[in-house]
């Protein structure tokens, strides 16, 4: 598995517009939807990465938590899902229920969202604040597969918390780190090497 690091979107990016179907629900989800939330994380994360795998109850958690605090929760799947069925919407909502989403779980079929986000590995995270401007981008926690480190979430949580204080958010931040995002043949971005 080749891991890959996030690109670092630049902070106080605008959170990019995306309408895309809920494979829990069946319902179109967009970002207008979140608009007066606290805060809002959009994940890109998938069922089989082993980097996802490690977090997916971690992230539960993470919702869990925040949600009832005013905290936006969103995750998408832009996989290749031809050369990666796991990750097809079928399986992604029969993970989402397996692990109890509390958050839509949204695939992104033209993969043209992860390019808005230059989303790179999964997972890779972005928070927002209130005014949808990027103030997070980074590492859930330093916790990797078979690196023995439990998983906390301690960055993003950091992160949150001070969003939701009104506080800045440190530039200083550590790119998250995974698989790439599998991309289709011909449909790579630029940032893709």
């Amino acid at each position: 598995m080749a891991a890959v690091e996030s690109t670092m979107l630049e902070l106080e990016t605008k959170a990019p517009q995306f309408s895309l179907t809920d494979t829990i629900t069946g319902e179109t989800v967009t970002l207008d939807d979140y608009k007066g939330n606290k805060a809002l994380l959009v994940m890109f994360i998938c069922n089989h990465c082993p980097y996802v795998k490690h977090i997916k109850n971690a992230l539960v958690d993470y919702a869990t938590d925040y949600l009832p605090k005013g905290v936006g929760v969103v995750a998408i799947s832009s996989n290749d899902v031809e050369n990666y069925p796991d990750d097809s919407p079928e399986n992604m909502k029969e993970d989402a229920e397996t692990f109890g989403y509390p958050f839509p779980y949204l695939y992104d079929e033209t993969q043209e969202v992860a390019k808005k986000y230059k989303a790179a590995c999964t997972p890779d995270f972005f928070l927002f604040d209130e005014r949808l401007e990027l103030v997070y981008r980074g590492q859930f926690d330093d916790s990797r597969p078979k690196n023995d480190k439990p998983v906390t979430g301690k960055d993003l949580r950091e992160a949150t918390d001070l969003v939701l204080a009104g506080k800045d958010v440190p530039e200083e931040q550590i790119p998250s780190i995974g698989c790439n995002i599998k991309w289709k043949k011909g449909n790579e971005p630029h940032y893709f090497s």
